[in-house]
Parts: structure tokens; C-alpha cells; sequence
């Protein structure tokens, strides 16, 4: 009789394990573990994500306070970078802690540590290379955390700029919008030999009309009719891997893709040396938005960028942009140069009402510029756009009181110092 009625529970068991309740819809990070969910507030790398033709790495981070039906922002690496280094080279780990959405880094497995934006497979839907992995990854999240699917965004750097636009040729129908950092157009990339380069399209020898731009990024979905991504894109005048006429080609591109005027219905200048062209639209959400930045170079990336493009993405909860709070900050900054090296003297003060409790500057060193050694701070990388890290000794800053840092760097004959300064992502006065 025991035996029996066991026998009879089993299948009443195996049933209840089978349909167990699912974790409700838009529960937190720490409840949503019970399905397989990674770690809050770590970078973690998830595996067995799905199909992944070109066997990239994935890396996620999810905040502690994840939003019920989170959007999901894909932060894309440049060449011989990788999912970790976008992680620690920008800042959407912490905004995402305070507004809530989730974060993916793909990472390049290849030995050049590029992405694939120029064989045919990666210039199609489901061609079988990068984007395809990218979208099982993007798929995962939205399984796992019941993300938001009319909030997937893409944002990249150089290579990752060039796969931000190639993910939203390709999946026009998964991606709400993108920001492009120093890219190219959709297609200009494209090769026929196996190469991963395009010397034409680097170059900016590559122009084609906006209707065979927009043809190229509309080919990659023959038939789709539905609605199309938002542009952001990013270009310095004086970019040298990438050339500048790829700022306009881009433009373009997306602004035919979006079927708007070519000719921008606002032009400002949101900081010293930018100019900012909108399309389509006024507001901060525009169907193409542009930002040049007047002899910068390949290297553009600052901090306190990305809370421009989350305004852009519309995924900061306030709506407009966070910006730079008047006083909270002031940086001086002065140079002593020789032939080929100098060294140069930073004073950040804290010009605000509270206490500074750990720091990080964030600055654009001038082209051609090394940093060698320093003091006062960790400073990584060591050209472009650096970050200077406090010391375990001056990490807190009293309102209006300075601490005093500075570095060493060669340089190929611009000796000029730093034009501007975050604080923690905050813009600084100067002077």
C-alpha cells in the first residue's frame, strides 16, 4: 500500500516542479536570482545565452534597484577592447544604479578584438555572425528579467560605434534607438576578401547619396515596414582612424532612414567646442541627433557623455538631460612644457555645499599626449580620454576646499593642457 501510494504522488510531484509558479513580472534583481538571474551590482558573465555563430563572450550588470520591466542598454567595445573594459571605461554601471535599467557588454572573442560590421553575414538579419550573438544575448535578458522590449538601446565606441549602427540595420524592430561614438555608416565597412578593414571607408572616401545609405540599412531586413531606430551620433573633427566626412555620411543615413529633412531644425552648442544638430524634431529625443566636436580626435569619449545619451534614450527619469550644476566644481589647470615632454598641475575645488566622498576627474588629454607618471591619483588610460582616480589620502573634499594633482606626459608638439574637466560625470567651471 505504501508503495502504491507513492507511486500515485510521483507524477502529482513532478507536475507541481514543472508549472511552479514563474517569478512575477518586474520583481527585483535580488528576487529574480530564483529563475537563473546573475549577481546585483557585479559585472558577471553569463554563458549558454543562446546562438552565437562567432563565439562571443557576454557580460551583464544589473542594478540592485532594477525597475520593474527594465530596459536594456547594449554597450559595445571598441578594437582591442572588450566587454569588461567598457565596463570600466564607462559610466552606465552607475547610471544604471540610479535610474534602474540593466546593462549588456559583448565581448570579441577574435584575436583583433574587433567586431564583424563588414561581411555580408554580419550586413544582414540572421546572417550568422556578431549580431546574432548580440541578439541571443539581448533575447536572454529579456527572458530572464522580463525586460522591457520596446526599451532596447545600443551604444558604442570606434568598432562599437560601427556595430551600433550595424545592430539597428539589422534589427530595426529590436532597437528603440542607438548612440554612435566616432563609427561609421551602416554598409561603409562592408568587404568582399575576408578583411576585417575598409581603408576607403576609414579614410572618408566613401560618400553615397542619403537614398543609398538608407537603402543599404533598410537591405539588411528586405520587407520590414515597421518603425525605425533613433541616432545619436558622435564625431570629432579631428579623428585620424576614422575620418570626420563619416560624421556627415552618417547623418545622412539615418536621417533618410527616419524619412526626415536633411537640413537639422536646431543647431546649438551645449558645451564649449560642440555643435549639435537635431533632425526631425526639437527636443531631446529628435529622430537624429548629431554632435561634432570641434578638434577632438578619435578618442572622444568623456565621462558624463553617457548621461547625454541616456537623455537621448529618454531612460534618465527626470526627462531632460543631467546637467552640469552650476558652482559644483572648479578645475585650473596650468602646463610646464619642453621639447617633447611636459608636466602639468591640476587644482579641483569643490565649489559646492557638500562634502566630496571619493573622486574621479575625467579630462581629454590633447592629441599626441602620454601620460608617463603622475601624483595624487591613478590615471588610466594613459591618453585620451583619462580618468583620475583620488588617492587613499585625498578622497574627500570639504566644500571649498582643493586638492592639488598632477601628471607627467610626453607630448608630438601640443603641450596645451586639458580644455575641460568632470567631476564625477558633472562638468566643472575652468579657470
Amino acid at each position: 500500500m505504501l508503495l502504491a501510494l507513492v507511486a500515485a504522488l510521483l507524477p502529482l510531484l513532478a507536475a507541481t516542479a514543472l508549472h511552479a509558479p514563474a517569478a512575477a513580472a518586474g520583481e527585483p534583481a535580488r528576487d529574480a536570482a530564483r529563475a537563473g538571474a546573475v549577481p546585483a551590482a557585479a559585472l558577471t558573465e553569463v554563458t549558454n545565452f543562446g546562438t552565437n555563430p562567432s563565439n562571443l563572450r557576454m557580460y551583464l550588470y544589473v542594478p540592485e534597484s532594477v525597475t520593474p520591466k527594465p530596459a536594456v542598454v547594449v554597450a559595445v567595445h571598441w578594437c582591442t577592447g572588450s566587454g569588461p573594459d567598457m565596463y570600466n571605461g564607462t559610466e552606465y554601471d552607475t547610471l544604471a544604479d540610479r535610474y534602474g535599467f540593466i546593462v549588456l557588454y559583448p565581448s570579441v572573442t577574435r584575436s583583433s578584438k574587433c567586431f564583424d560590421v563588414s561581411s555580408p553575414q554580419a550586413l544582414r538579419r540572421g546572417g550568422g555572425s556578431d549580431p546574432v550573438g548580440i541578439k541571443s544575448m539581448i533575447d536572454w535578458t529579456t527572458r530572464t528579467y522580463n525586460a522591457d522590449t520596446g526599451r532596447i538601446f545600443a551604444t558604442g565606441i570606434s568598432s562599437g560605434a560601427m556595430m551600433t549602427n550595424v545592430l539597428l540595420g539589422d534589427y530595426p524592430d529590436v532597437f528603440a534607438a542607438g548612440a554612435a561614438f566616432s563609427g561609421v555608416p551602416f554598409g561603409c565597412f562592408a568587404t568582399t576578401d575576408g578583411s576585417e578593414w575598409n581603408s576607403a571607408c576609414s579614410g572618408g572616401s566613401v560618400t553615397r547619396t542619403p537614398k543609398e545609405w538608407g537603402d543599404l540599412a533598410r537591405g539588411a531586413y528586405p520587407g520590414y515596414t515597421g518603425a525605425r531606430p533613433r541616432m545619436q551620433i558622435w564625431h570629432g573633427t579631428q579623428d585620424d582612424v576614422l575620418r570626420y566626412p563619416n560624421f556627415g555620411e552618417q547623418i545622412k543615413q539615418w536621417t533618410d532612414v527616419r524619412g526626415v529633412s536633411q537640413t537639422p531644425t536646431t543647431t546649438d552648442t551645449p558645451q564649449s567646442g560642440w555643435t549639435r544638430t537635431r533632425y526631425g524634431g526639437t527636443g531631446d529625443r529628435a529622430p537624429v541627433e548629431a554632435v561634432s566636436l570641434q578638434g577632438v580626435g578619435h578618442n572622444l569619449y568623456a565621462q558624463g557623455m553617457a548621461s547625454r545619451v541616456l537623455t537621448f534614450f529618454g531612460l534618465d527619469s527626470s526627462g531632460p538631460a543631467p546637467q552640469p550644476q552650476p558652482g559644483a566644481c572648479r578645475v585650473t589647470a596650468s602646463v610646464d612644457a619642453w621639447s617633447t615632454g611636459l608636466t602639468a598641475s591640476v587644482t579641483l575645488t569643490n565649489t559646492g555645499t557638500t562634502a566630496v566622498d571619493g573622486w574621479k576627474l575625467g579630462f581629454t588629454l590633447p592629441a599626441g599626449q602620454t601620460v608617463t607618471g603622475g601624483w595624487g591619483a591613478a590615471y588610466a588610460p594613459s591618453s585620451g580620454s583619462v580618468t583620475a582616480t583620488n588617492a587613499a589620502y585625498n578622497g574627500t573634499i570639504a566644500p571649498g576646499a582643493s586638492v592639488s594633482i598632477g601628471y607627467q606626459a610626453t607630448h608630438s608638439g601640443n603641450s596645451a593642457a586639458p580644455a575641460a574637466f568632470t567631476l564625477n560625470g558633472t562638468a566643472c567651471a575652468a579657470g
